[in-house]
């Protein structure tokens, strides 16, 4: 099966976050068209997982991919429901990664075909909601299906850079509470917007750690909002920030960091710092060791079908791969095609890029053997 022609049809089944089940019934469909052992998981809300098996020799290999996009965005000058120019395939999901998904759901099948000893023992799983809080990773990991795999590869964009690590995050509720006056005479009051501003308005003194691999972390401030009552001193507001972390940053640090750049502005507001709650664990940071035996035969196979030195690279947000690495405790490969515009209007991916992909995975798979 081509990977381009599959890449088109996928594109073409709308399936952004919490409206996966159209693409999901197809995949599955396809797999059991082609005789291959599947199963599907529930994730309450969202389309259901696709899990496949190929038993074979050596190591047990996950391929991932999401099937998810995000919403359609205005500004597309390109069909969004698949255009191809040149080696250019635009298209909502195209990067992001349905080329990535339809690399490894053609290679599954083709290693299908296969004899037990000529591949590694393979688990296909395509996700839901990878863009919004993973929780179709998340029930896989808690399904306990892929407790016997030794490896996950997972074929997000990176332009055919291999990622050995990623920052994590955690999103920040910060509260301000004030004390009420009448706004004629403020200085009777203690205005919760005011203060919560001047907070948000010097994160960028928080001095960050610095990670070898990693750099450093971020914040940004996401929302704010407040209100007065009346003609009053406002004596509430909330801020909602994002904060990306590298190993060695965990939540009592950014808390308490975030505390200490209170006390030295003075604030007199009541200050409260929480998490942004969410359904699924935190997205922790997590390294890959460059010198691990995958990923040396990871780039040998690259060398061998590209001609090229693959480079390594480091992710600068979070994805299904950090839940992988940090709550599954598999070593995590990430490589994928070239593209760009991800999450943005005209979302390309290079064609050529996509078939060097499906080779290097093909040439690695092998090597296991």
């Amino acid at each position: 099966m081509d990977e381009v022609e599959l890449l088109k049809k996928l594109v073409s089944i709308e399936s952004p976050f919490g409206r996966e089940e159209e693409i999901s019934k197809f995949i599955a469909s396809l797999l059991e068209e082609h005789g291959i052992k599947t199963e599907t998981l529930p994730v309450e809300g969202f389309g259901d997982d696709v899990i496949a098996y190929l038993p074979g020799k050596g190591p047990t290999v996950v391929l991932n991919g999401h099937m998810d996009t995000v919403n359609l965005s205005p500004g597309w000058t390109r069909n969004p429901r698949g255009e191809l120019d040149g080696d250019h395939f635009y298209g909502l999901g195209s990067a992001d990664m349905k080329a990535g998904l339809s690399v490894f759901l053609t290679l599954f099948i083709e290693m299908a075909e296969l004899s037990k000893r000529e591949r590694p023992s393979l688990i296909f799983t395509a996700v839901s909601d990878e863009e919004g809080y993973s929780r179709g990773t998340w029930e896989l990991i808690k399904s306990g299906k892929l407790e016997g795999s030794d490896l996950v590869l997972v074929s997000e964009p990176t332009n055919e850079r291999l990622m050995l690590g990623a920052r994590g995050r955690f999103v920040i509720t910060v509260k301000a509470r004030g004390r009420k006056a009448h706004a004629a005479r403020p200085y009777l009051g203690i205005n919760a917007i005011e203060e919560l501003a001047k907070l948000v308005g010097s994160l960028e003194r928080i001095r960050l750690r610095k990670h070898l691999k990693l750099g450093k972390g971020s914040y940004c401030t996401l929302s704010m909002e407040g209100k007065a009552d009346g003609l009053s001193v406002p004596d509430y507001a909330e801020a909602v920030i994002d904060r990306h972390t590298v190993v060695g940053e965990d939540w009592e640090k950014v808390r308490s960091e975030i505390m200490k750049l209170a006390e030295k502005l003075n604030l007199k507001a009541e200050l409260t710092v929480e998490k942004y709650p969410r359904p699924t664990p935190d997205m922790l940071p997590y390294v890959i060791r460059e010198n691990l035996g995958e990923a040396k035969l990871f780039r040998e196979a690259y060398r061998s079908t590209s001609g090229g030195e693959l480079e390594v690279t480091y992710g600068k947000s979070v994805g299904d791969f950090n839940y992988f690495a940090t709550y599954l405790r598999r070593p995590t490969l990430v490589f994928g095609p070239v593209g760009g515009n991800w999450h943005a209007s005209d979302e390309w991916v290079s064609v050529s890029s996509i078939r060097r992909v499906k080779k290097t995975y093909r040439a690695f798979l092998a090597s296991l053997v």
